[in-house]
């Protein structure tokens, strides 16, 4: 009994001590509240001195962009001046730029005479009369070169059936009285004798003709003639070469 309420009287003891246990939370706190007023200064200061090396940089950047301008500048004034000089230059010496107009239309005088007729003022009419005599040389050169090319003649080859009246037709003679058809243009060629049935044989004879001058219809004619031995003439074959 004597030993509890020993204890009981310490423990009364000591809440009635004023004792901070919790001292080490308002450390705590104080500490955060100074890192807290010392922050913003500090950041403050590291705001200003960005914002001054921004201002640098931009004041560098329009100092040498005015740097360039004057430059640019300064060259347009060169090119001015160096083309206000010309320009001056060409309206101080108008004679030398008429120059080439005088080149190209001279104008010829005769000492001692002032007849308009013999002054060709543009010389107009020899420059036509060298252009027609020019014109006229190539139309010649053309036509003589026309003249030696060898024109192409159109020829076609016809191969005829001469038909004889019966089997007692003398084949021999009726080619005969065929081949003395003559004529500019026609030049006879092979034949032979067909049969062509109960004993009776057709001549069938080759010729070559220029197209401008013989056709099958003149032939034909011609070779009709003949009615002692000739009986029809039909074209077998016509082809052009």
């Amino acid at each position: 009994m004597p030993k509890r309420s020993t204890k009981m009287s310490g423990l009364q003891c000591l809440a009635t001590e004023n004792v901070w246990f919790d001292k080490h939370c308002y450390d705590e706190a104080e500490k955060r509240f100074y890192e807290g007023a010392n922050g913003p200064s500090t950041q403050q200061s590291s705001s200003h001195a960005g914002g001054d090396h921004e201002l640098t940089s931009r004041m560098k950047s329009l100092e040498l962009e005015n740097h360039t301008l004057h430059k640019v500048v300064e060259e347009m004034r060169a090119a001015l001046h160096k083309l206000e000089t010309r320009v001056a230059t060409l309206e101080k010496s108008p004679a030398s730029a008429a120059v080439p107009c005088a080149k190209a239309a001279p104008v010829q005088q005769v000492n001692g005479d002032d007849d308009d007729d013999d002054i060709d003022l543009f010389g107009s009419d020899s420059d036509d009369d060298e252009t027609a005599r020019l014109k006229q040389e190539r139309l010649d050169a053309y036509a003589a070169k026309k003249a030696k090319k060898p024109t192409l003649i159109a020829k076609s080859s016809i191969l005829l059936d001469v038909k004889p009246w019966d089997d007692e037709t003398d084949m021999a003679k009726l080619e005969e009285c065929v081949r003395t058809v003559q004529m500019d243009g026609l030049l006879w060629g092979a034949s032979k004798l067909v049969p062509v049935g109960y004993g009776i044989k057709k001549l069938q004879i080759n010729c070559v003709v220029e197209d401008d001058k013989v056709g099958t219809d003149i032939l034909e004619e011609e070779i009709t003639k003949f009615e002692d031995f000739v009986q029809s003439v039909d074209v077998a074959a016509f082809n052009k070469i």
